[in-house]
């Protein structure tokens, strides 16, 4: 057992770390919900929505900014200073993606949104919900849930996969305008790599589960 480790048992694990953890999720999950709403509402109601999004990657960027603060500033940690670097980082970078979905959207004025990205919308407002779940249960450590959640979001992303390929497929085969199919494969490549970074979140909590198992 690691000196960190040992110490861990007298330090309260929420005190720094994991109301942050829990923010970050928080403003992930309200940013994918936001950008579900944004690519159902009508085309003159969007704008409201993408900067609110704006706003909300802006706070996980705060909050990630934050954390990296506090590395700074504790000795003692509830797991390795490593893993909560790359678990806030990771959610940060979903964050990125979904805002950078958003902004192409808004600047490549794409009128009409497609039933493939409302779909990845979806998925991704999915997994975010479950890494919310995962981040609660960490601080708890309950290795149970943690991994049912976790292997949830890898099926995500699979299925996330299987609806961006299928989406790039039929742009290629339907859309004779050179310029559409640039802002809709700009957009579901956002989409798709938010998905990968849902799943990167993932796979950092089962590791830090794995390792206080």
């Amino acid at each position: 057992m690691t000196l960190n480790n040992i110490f861990q048992f007298f330090v309260p694990k929420d005190k720094k770390f994991f109301p942050l953890f829990e923010q970050a999720s928080a403003n992930l999950i309200l940013l994918a919900e936001t950008l579900h709403e944004a690519v159902n509402a009508p085309k003159d109601e969007r704008e409201d929505y993408f900067k609110k999004i704006d706003e909300l990657e802006a706070n996980i960027e705060e909050i990630t900014y934050n954390t990296n603060i506090e590395l700074s500033k504790n000795f003692i940690t509830p797991f390795d200073r490593e893993d909560i670097h790359s678990l806030i980082k990771s959610m940060e970078d979903v964050a990125d993606y979904m805002q950078g979905a958003s902004s192409r959207i808004r600047l490549y004025q794409v009128d009409k949104i497609t039933k493939s990205i409302r779909k990845l919308t979806e998925i991704n407002l999915e997994a975010c919900q479950l890494i919310g779940i995962s981040i609660i249960e960490l601080k708890k450590m309950n290795h149970k849930i943690i991994k049912e959640t976790c292997i949830k979001i890898n099926k995500l992303e699979s299925k996330a996969d299987v609806v961006f390929d299928k989406a790039v497929a039929d742009i290629f085969e339907n859309e004779n305008d050179a310029k559409n199919i640039i802002k809709y494969k700009e957009v579901l490549s956002a989409l798709e790599s938010a998905s990968d970074k849902c799943k990167n979140v993932s796979n950092i909590m089962e590791q830090i589960s794995v390792k206080h198992s």
